[in-house]
């Protein structure tokens, strides 16, 4: 179980500012969560986490209505056509 919550410690720990990478530590950190919930160990942690992190951007990309929010390089968020 420890391995587990410092699986997920490390995906907040890298949570992205554009909005994919949102996405995909959305979907990581709920597909490690259902992977650890699943089998009990760390190993499905990491197999549903990266399959959760690709599913998110995927997902994501998808429902996007072409505008995307944007942090620069002095912490201002704005929006524009996502990338």
């Amino acid at each position: 179980m420890r391995n587990v919550i410092f699986a997920v410690a490390a995906m907040i720990a890298v949570t992205g500012c554009t909005t994919a990478e949102q996405d995909a530590t959305v979907g990581g950190l709920g597909g490690a969560a259902i992977g650890a919930l699943a089998t009990g160990d760390a190993g499905g942690a990491i197999v549903g986490g990266v399959v959760g992190a690709a599913s998110g951007v995927l997902i994501g990309k998808a429902t996007r209505t072409g505008w995307c929010r944007y942090r620069d390089r002095y912490g201002r968020i704005y929006e524009a056509r996502c990338r």
